[in-house]
């Protein structure tokens, strides 16, 4: 590990000189220039040592002091304070970021809003392609994407090629990467394994895929939903020639940007009770009717209420990027986070304001800010 303090044209041009002290070890004997990653974004370094990234280019303020270290073949930055510098104004910043106030950040969430109130923000757009979500702006994302399993959603094709599928989710992995503070959060509800259209890995696939992204792994929580139906599909009935072994379960992966560790202090709402019970990674409550709700694919309150009181403080900011019926915006109205639901069928859209309105969004208000 080696720290430096950033100076003016690092800043300004994005890229990092490595300390004569440290070159040694963080480049090694390796042959320059080259190419690298630094924090899961493309870099390289050029013949005098200097590690160049758009990542890093006007990321933090001149005189933050940062800690560069190398894991295989890729590099990572981690702001640790902004000190005094004799040659440079340096700007009071925020946990990771530029500081900008409450009503700011609100006011650039409510830009092309499909629907907002209070602390609640729904867009009807494509998580591909939004730009009003701003970089490093987000504390924590929970979401179930499409699994690929051919559910019938209205404008989604979710029986595609296996290939397919993981390329789309290595795009939105990406997308939200970038979305995420340098702290924020990422928990994916998704499933172990699938058998329609082929035996597969999700899981397994998906976390990989997250990981070369440069999500970090935290650990996993195993759902078990309860009422899933009974199945008839055993394969070889009662021979071992070709049995089919599937476990009733989903699973919700914890990942993180680039540091666990909150950088900022805040209030958190969880109890006691709940704190003991939530840190056990089997989680037992049931799952949601697709009758009920109206949609094809829904999960219930339960599970993000669950990951938004463990995993943030109250006043974060919450993205669920497949927004679908609305269920994590019930969950951030019901635990005071600011909600911003990605929904790109807007029929969907329509059906998570109804839920909000049933749940009393119109009389809630965030009861403390940022």
């Amino acid at each position: 590990m080696v720290s430096k303090i950033l100076q003016k044209m690092e800043v300004l041009l994005g890229f990092i000189n490595i300390p004569s002290s440290g070159k040694f070890e963080l480049i090694g004997n390796t042959k320059l220039p080259c190419s690298t990653v630094l924090n899961g974004y493309e870099a390289k370094i050029d013949r005098y040592g200097r590690i160049w990234s758009k990542y890093l280019k006007k990321r933090f303020p001149i005189g933050t002091k940062v800690e560069i270290t190398k894991a295989e073949n890729e590099y990572h930055i981690v702001p640790i304070r902004a000190e005094e510098s004799s040659n440079y104004e340096i700007k009071q910043t925020s946990d990771l970021a530029y500081k900008i106030s409450f009503e700011e950040k609100m006011k650039a969430f409510s830009q092309g809003c499909y629907f907002k109130s209070n602390s609640i923000y729904i867009f009807n757009d494509d998580i591909l392609k939004i730009t009003t979500i701003k970089d490093n702006s987000i504390d924590l994302i929970v979401t179930s994407p499409p699994y690929d399993v051919d559910i019938k959603y209205e404008n989604y094709d979710d029986n595609i090629p296996y290939d397919q599928y993981l390329e789309f989710t290595r795009k939105w992995l990406r997308r939200c990467y970038e979305f995420s503070k340098d702290d924020g959060r990422l928990c994916l509800n998704i499933p172990l394994d699938k058998n329609k259209g082929g035996q597969q890995s999700v899981y397994a696939d998906i976390t990989a895929i997250a990981k070369e992204v440069g999500w970090k792994y935290h650990s996993t929580i195993i759902w078990n939903e309860q009422n899933i139906s009974r199945r008839t599909a055993w394969g070889s009935w009662l021979s071992a020639s070709a049995p089919f072994v599937i476990a009733p379960v989903e699973v919700i992966v914890v990942m993180y940007k680039m540091i666990w560790g909150k950088r900022k202090k805040g209030k958190s709402d969880i109890t006691r009770k709940e704190f003991i019970e939530w840190t056990n990674g089997v989680w037992n409550f049931s799952g949601e009717s697709r009758n009920r709700i109206g949609h094809p694919a829904p999960f219930p309150v339960e599970l993000p209420r669950r990951c938004i009181k463990l995993f943030s403080f109250i006043g974060d900011i919450v993205l669920d990027p497949f927004l679908g019926s609305g269920t994590t915006l019930i969950a951030c109205l019901e635990t005071n986070r600011i909600g911003i639901g990605v929904e790109i069928n807007k029929k969907y859209c329509d059906l998570a304001i109804k839920r909000l309105k049933e749940h009393g969004i119109t009389q809630k208000k965030l009861l403390e800010s940022i």
